[in-house]
């Protein structure tokens, strides 16, 4: 029985939406503490004194600590790559980021301990801050007292609030002095907030002998404890981290954070389990980051538009501590090339400090970035040139006959056809037809209707040759386990990994159980981000049924005493002779039950014993890729963007579960509609944030989303046997600048920032009229 192409409905889905699914915060645990920070209301400051003596005071309050108050938690920082400024679980020193944690409160309930949380009195003396818009400027505030220790890389300069600088490619100045044309341009990518349902929560439940059971909302169970073990100096072994139901992680939730590193450690102090649920406020306050850029670009072609060279330069802000923010960007980098055979790219990437929270991954994780840098610029050429920008894209596509192919930046794409996908995408959205409406109105009056384009190839799989854990189990009443290292935050996993399972067994989906998220079942995993659990970690579970079914053949003939050429294998079953499929009849010694029509794997199990096949695979990495189109009305008195329809032809190799893969696709647009209309975490004159609720941060609703028509091409992975390519953040990629694309074409202009307020574009539209 094939599963691959199936729009199974969710096995999970009925949990999640009776409620009956767990997460972090409904667990419950006698004992258990509830922790709340105390926080710093200023953005950059030397810390006088952090006094906790109220806050102990509070009725219900079970304890309160400073860095000072746990010397053996001031000692530790969150781990973090070699030569990085450290990132402290309590702020100690120095303040360097608005909400950055003081004190620590615990007490029997949230709301006790965020009683105790208020009163813990703070002696701050503020320090001039950087501005997100300027941490190089001469001048600016230094974020670090301390240069990097004797003989450590450098990849920090406090000098200039640099982290982390790298170039990608070769400069192209000799290109651009000569080029008969050239186009320059200058983008921010505004900082956005990872707004997932669930935010972040940790429950730490110290055991007997510290031997920890940790339930996290988290997207790498196994990267977390290793960095537990590490901060409280345990073996490994002795900590088992599960990841219950979880609500939402957009990348956000891969890391290792200070609080949870703070639970852990007061958990095994106190001897009592301990939990941290952050509320919306916190997150919106201290939470995690993403996007955040300034980019400079130039893109230089002959008279006939044929790409010659580009260059992009990026200051990426990573607010205070560089954590894993410092190397999204350079994904940025590396994809700059998008699907064009430009001969010559240079991108360089600066990582530069802020009095901002920290940065890190969030969906599409530098590809977004990369694609809206690029696809902005050439439809600028396009206008420039007078060439219409499905024109100019077709002329410089990488064509199919040039796979794989080598891009300047290093990255090697896999398989594609650009230009088929885009024509699928015009065709959809009549294109011709578009343009002539377009033209009408220009010519007699109307709303200005625009119509843009964005073009986008992404990295999946995570970093190159990353690799991931899978195992297929035979249970002797004939079902199967399949154990993986990915962790499901919503993506479908117990549905589309069984599919792949049964697939390959040629047996009822049914007969399937998947899973993960427990480091307790799973002994290995890498991590789910970067589109990479089917593409990885499907190969994984894929190559280990086909293990299984090796090894059932292999000990079906010990036990037939046959050469083990002939068994076969089909329907769950194993036979002696014949072609797969034929049901021969297999007398089976020492049995009751007498001959059968071939002998049931879990049959072969309860005769024989355990039978269980790991594998980890590192396939390289794939580059999913598409063509989406925006179509818009815009009304300059007013500056309202009105979204009339949005079309994406997306190529992820084999979909497994086009349900699944629909879902994705409609969640990743909403999300790229956010960035391009609506998101943007303001930081004010004063170094804060101004949301403190989603009353202050909008978001798209299902109100808000257009008519969507999601098409595909497929081109099959060449490097895994499922042929999957990664999907779930094409949306966010493609959608930002198709949008922007547009509503600069309805209105002629070269560029408008985003978000495309209505303030915003009628700003664009006054300085224009």
């Amino acid at each position: 029985m094939r599963y691959i192409g199936m729009p199974l409905a969710r096995r999970e889905d009925r949990d999640l939406v009776t409620g009956r699914a767990r997460r972090v915060a409904d667990l419950e645990i006698p004992g258990t503490l509830e922790l709340a920070f105390a926080r710093s209301p200023v953005p950059h400051a030397v810390i006088r004194g952090v006094d906790v003596a109220a806050a102990l005071k509070e009725d219900g309050v079970a304890g309160a600590w400073s860095a000072a108050d746990l010397p053996y938690l001031a000692a530790r920082t969150v781990p973090g790559e070699e030569g990085m400024p450290p990132w402290p679980l309590l702020a100690t020193g120095r303040v360097r980021y608005p909400g950055e944690a003081l004190a620590v409160v615990a007490a029997g309930t949230r709301a006790r301990a965020e009683d105790g949380a208020e009163a813990v009195r703070l002696n701050l003396e503020l320090l001039p801050f950087t501005r997100a818009d300027a941490p190089l400027a001469a001048g600016a505030p230094r974020l670090l007292d301390d240069p990097l220790a004797a003989g450590a890389p450098r990849l920090f300069d406090d000098r200039d609030n640099l982290a982390a600088e790298r170039t990608f490619g070769r400069p192209a100045d000799d290109v651009f002095a000569t080029a008969p044309v050239v186009v320059e341009a200058a983008y921010r990518e505004q900082l956005l907030l990872p707004t997932s349902l669930e935010p972040r929560a940790i429950l730490v439940d110290p055991g007997r002998e510290h031997r920890l059971t940790v339930w996290v909302s988290h997207q790498a169970q196994h990267r977390l404890r290793d960095a537990l073990a590490a901060a409280l100096g345990l073996d490994r072994e002795r900590i088992r981290v599960i990841v219950p139901a979880t609500g939402g992680a957009f990348g956000a939730k891969s890391q290792t954070y200070p609080e949870y590193l703070v639970a852990a450690l007061l958990a095994v102090h106190l001897g009592r389990p301990v939990r941290w649920c952050e509320d919306r406020a916190e997150a919106m306050l201290a939470g995690p980051r993403g996007r955040g850029q300034h980019q400079r670009v130039r893109l230089a072609a002959d008279e006939d538009g044929t790409f010659l060279a580009y260059e992009l330069l990026v200051d990426a802000d990573v607010g205070a501590y560089p954590h894993l923010g410092a190397f999204v960007p350079m994904m940025t980098a590396a994809m700059s090339t998008g699907a064009y055979r430009t001969p010559r790219v240079h991108t360089r990437v600066r990582c530069v400090l802020t009095n901002t929270a920290p940065t890190t991954s969030y969906r599409g994780a530098g590809r977004p970035e990369a694609a809206y840098a690029l696809e902005r610029t050439v439809d600028r050429l396009a206008r420039r040139l007078g060439l219409d920008p499905a024109e100019l894209r077709r002329r410089n596509f990488i064509r199919p006959g040039q796979y794989p192919y080598l891009t300047p930046t290093g990255r090697t794409y896999d398989s594609g056809d650009y230009a088929a996908a885009l024509d699928r995408a015009l065709a959809a959205v009549g294109y011709d037809e578009l343009r002539a409406e377009q033209a009408r109105r220009r010519e007699d009056g109307g709303a200005p209707l625009g119509v843009g384009i964005a073009t986008y190839v992404e990295r999946s799989g995570g970093p190159p040759d990353s690799d991931e854990f899978g195992s297929v189990e035979a249970c002797p009443d004939g079902t199967f386990i399949a154990r993986v290292g990915s962790t499901s935050t919503g993506q479908g996993h117990f549905t589309a990994f069984a599919q792949v399972v049964a697939s390959v067994l040629d047996v009822e989906v049914d007969r399937v159980r998947v899973v993960e998220g427990d480091t307790g079942e799973v002994p290995y995993g890498f991590a789910t981000f970067g589109s990479r659990s089917m593409q990885v970690g499907g190969a994984a579970l894929w190559r280990a049924a086909e293990a299984l079914v090796a090894a059932a053949r292999r000990r079906c003939a010990e036990l037939l005493g046959v050469g083990e050429e002939d068994v076969t294998y089909a329907a769950g079953r194993l036979m002696v002779g014949g072609e797969p499929g034929d049901l021969e009849e297999v007398p089976v010694p020492n049995t009751e039950v007498g001959p059968l029509p071939g002998l049931p794997i879990g049959e072969l199990v309860a005769r024989t014993g355990p039978l269980r096949a790991d594998e980890i695979v590192a396939p390289p990495q794939a580059f999913p890729y598409g063509a989406h189109v925006a179509v818009v009305e815009v009304d300059p008195d007013l500056g309202t963007v009105h979204v009339r329809q949005l079309v994406a032809v997306d190529d992820y190799g084999v979909v497994v579960n086009p349900a699944i893969v629909a879902g994705q696709g409609h969640g990743s647009i909403a999300q790229g509609l956010g960035q391009a209309l609506y998101e943007q975490a303001v930081i004010g004159e004063d170094g804060l944030p101004h949301a403190s609720t989603l009353l202050d941060y909008l978001l798209p609703t299902a109100a808000d989303m257009p008519p969507v028509t999601l098409l595909e091409t497929v081109t099959p992975n060449p490097n895994t046997p499922l042929g999957a390519k990664g999907a779930g953040e094409a949306g966010c990629i493609g959608i930002p600048p198709a949008i922007v694309n547009a509503v600069c074409d309805a209105l002629d202009l070269d560029h408008i920032d985003m978000p495309l307020t209505p303030a915003a574009v009628w700003a664009a539209t006054a300085g224009s009229r």
